[in-house]
């Protein structure tokens, strides 16, 4: 016996048998839905639909989340004199590389991309806003 059959023969050892149920026709659901509308008064269908939309309210109420204040602190801080730096070579970069595309004619030369730069900037402003986050979250 072969490590490949041990293994096929465990597999098999393990799979499950899939359930196949047949969904109940479409005229028996209608049928029984207008035998139970039927069964209710009036009173009793009015206080089921005002029931669900207090039930709704009262999920949308619980699902808020609070807004979210880092991008708003990061942006602050990538355009704070601590991380102007870092900004001023991400700009610049991104002016070279607009102007190379603008005017690349289809030359096939290295392209340049702001990528290390924008992570310089990213970190900068992480180190910035990562305090005054911790700040307002306490």
């Amino acid at each position: 016996m072969g490590i490949t059959d041990l293994f096929s023969d465990f597999l098999s050892s393990l799979t499950f048998t899939e359930a196949h149920a047949e969904a109940p026709s479409e005229e028996k659901n209608e049928s029984s839905e207008e035998s139970n509308d039927e069964g209710k008064d009036d009173e009793d269908k009015e206080d089921d639909a005002g029931g669900d939309q207090g039930e709704e309210e009262e999920e949308e109420e619980e699902e808020e989340e609070p807004e979210d204040v880092k991008p708003k602190l990061e942006e602050e801080c990538a355009n704070s004199k601590q991380c102007a730096p870092f900004k001023h070579h991400f700009d610049e970069c991104v002016e070279r590389v607009t102007e190379a595309s603008e005017h690349a004619d289809g030359k096939k030369g290295p392209h340049e991309d702001c990528v290390e730069e924008f992570f310089h900037l990213a970190h900068c402003a992480n180190q910035c806003a990562a305090p005054k986050l911790w700040a307002q979250l306490k």
